[in-house]
């Protein structure tokens, strides 16, 4: 009996796009709501920023404080290689020298938090990200808004001895704006390699350094 072509061609298109698919199926996209597994980081005598989560929406007031919040992300998306998140700042901060400590005000600042495998693999499904921010083996890549350079160029963090980088993604102003960031092409270029295990994600705003009152929204951050 004959063998219809078009079935055999169907068969071999069939299992050549699952073969393709595969990579992406096994590195599961991971949308980062606002809910109760955010964790708040504050500073002593620095009042404390506002952070408002309620599910698909994150509003930010800072008044002349600082403070942080951060998550883990979900195993199944640690090999997340892209990200993007819309951002609307209302009241900004004035522009700042980012890399000067103490004098870095900037509206909002997402920190992608990266490991070695290993350490990942130790850490387990649940890291703990504040410890984490302080050791040799994380580097942060920190998409800012606010600061006083151009869109897309770097400068190194005052805080983290040559472990973390920011990115200005926007400068110091008002606007709303849609971000799509290539994260292993941004980390090569801050960092001089490719980049570990994507264990955390942490989110600040801070006005302390100018005095002045900034608020923002950021909507879920979306990786893959």
């Amino acid at each position: 009996m004959s063998r219809n072509p078009f079935s055999a061609r169907r068969a071999i298109f069939a299992a050549t796009a699952a073969a393709v698919m595969l990579p992406f199926t096994a590195n599961a996209m991971q949308t980062l709501r606002y809910d109760s597994g955010w964790e708040a980081i504050t500073f002593r005598s620095i009042p404390k920023t506002r952070f408002s989560l309620s599910g698909d929406t994150l509003r930010v007031d800072a008044d002349k404080s600082a403070s942080v919040i951060y998550t883990a992300v979900a195993p199944g998306a640690r090999n997340a290689r892209h990200a993007s998140w819309d951002w609307t700042v209302s009241a900004s901060v004035p522009p700042t020298d980012l890399g000067r400590k103490g004098g870095d005000d900037r509206n909002l600042a997402i920190y992608f938090v990266f490991t070695d495998p290993k350490t990942a693999e130790r850490l387990g499904d649940n890291p703990n990200i504040k410890s984490l921010l302080g050791k040799s083996s994380s580097r942060m890549l920190i998409y800012v808004h606010g600061g006083s350079g151009q869109a897309g160029s770097l400068v190194p963090s005052p805080y983290f001895g040559g472990r973390g980088t920011s990115v200005i993604q926007r400068p110091a102003g008002t606007g709303s704006h849609r971000e799509s960031v290539d994260l292993a092409s941004d980390y090569e270029r801050a960092f001089a390699s490719e980049p570990g295990v994507l264990v955390g994600i942490a989110i600040s705003a801070d006005s302390d350094d100018t005095g002045v009152q900034s608020t923002a929204t950021l909507s879920p951050i979306m990786l893959n």
